[in-house]
């Protein structure tokens, strides 16, 4: 194939509440960063946002299903869209695939399959022209989230302002320096954040534009280091986000969330569900944990330091919940616990 051509290929199923066009697109060039193929800002509603789930690994498909079927079934959904970002895998399974989750999705927001471009990780933070909401939701395709969750966290994100810039999200990490070794770290603390992960992070839409083309030969450097580490590209988002705000993120507290890819996942799993048998993990995408994960992730934070010229990573503290009961402390059992809370653990 030629570059710069556009191969479509779509499947119309009708039924009572559906019809379903499906895409398979692979795209070269600069048609992503063409301003005039993209809609205005102030086009975008504000009203819902746009899911893009980033999809690796077959493996994971089952639960897709489960994943898929949640966000659209969410009334602020305006679309959910897989991003498959593995070039190996048979155009046959993703039409098949985008078929299944249309047809068996309990909601009304429409499901597509798009194929990336390539399988860089930068691609899930490409500008799409058929975004046509003010947000979009980056997750992976191995987080199921409530649907109270996710529809709080996006009245967090709609409620920072007229235009919100802060990002959203309910999984948190942190950059520090080290003192001993003179250079950045990736970690986690207890009660501070200045990164939000990709799991699930709710942003502008305009922020895949400057993601991925603006801030000239800097940006274009901190792009070609996610490629060579093959993860990090979350790291560089916020990066980004805290360069326009010069605040930290916004984490949000949820209900419940279930990590399938967390190779610490225990019990048996139903395999009605595609799900492996106890102890067995979850096949992984891309960014796959290994040994030296975090010594990896350091090295990106002081790589995109040096490229960019600039630590824009700004603490947050706390978290938006949307009820905290009753903080009277009462004695039960012989233990100090909140008031409100019924069994003694």
């Amino acid at each position: 194939m030629t570059t710069g051509k556009v191969i479509f290929i779509f499947i119309a199923v009708a039924s009572s509440r559906l019809f379903i066009v499906f895409s398979l697109r692979l795209l070269s060039g600069d048609h992503y960063c063409d301003l005039t193929r993209l809609p205005s800002p102030q086009a975008l509603r504000s009203d819902q946002f746009t899911v893009l789930i980033n999809g690796y690994s077959e493996s994971r498909i089952p639960i897709l299903r489960t994943v898929t079927g949640v966000y659209s079934s969410s009334p602020s959904v305006a679309a959910v869209v897989v991003l498959w970002g593995n070039p190996t895998t048979p155009a046959k399974t993703l039409v098949e695939l985008s078929h299944n989750l249309s047809i068996s999705s309990p909601g009304d927001a429409p499901i597509s399959v798009i194929r990336q471009p390539s399988s860089s990780l930068n691609a899930r933070f490409l500008p799409r022209p058929w975004i046509s909401t003010r947000a979009v939701l980056i997750c992976d395709d191995d987080i199921e989230v409530d649907p109270k969750s996710i529809q709080f966290a996006f009245e967090i994100w709609r409620s920072r302002s007229n235009n919100p810039e802060q990002l959203v999200g309910l999984f948190a990490r942190s950059h520090e320096l080290d003192l001993t070794s003179r250079t950045w770290i990736y970690t986690v603390h207890p009660n501070r954040y200045s990164i939000l992960l990709t799991k699930f992070m709710l942003m502008k839409t305009e922020y895949l534009y400057e993601y991925s083309c603006e801030g000239g030969e800097s940006m274009a450097q901190a792009r070609s280091i996610v490629d060579e580490m093959r993860n990090c590209e979350d790291i560089l988002m916020n990066f980004v986000a805290a360069n326009k705000t010069g605040m930290g993120p916004v984490l949000v507290g949820a209900k419940r969330v279930r990590d399938w890819g967390d190779a610490r996942n225990e019990g048996v799993r139903r395999r009605g569900r595609g799900l492996r048998a106890a102890g067995e993990e979850v096949a992984v995408g891309l960014s796959s944990r290994k040994k030296g994960h975090r010594r990896r992730r350091g090295d990106c934070i002081k790589e995109f330091h040096r490229v960019l010229g600039k630590m824009p990573l700004t603490y947050s503290y706390g978290k938006m919940v949307d009820s905290i009961g009753e903080q009277g402390l009462c004695e039960k059992g012989g233990k100090l616990v909140f008031c409100d809370r019924q069994t003694v653990f």
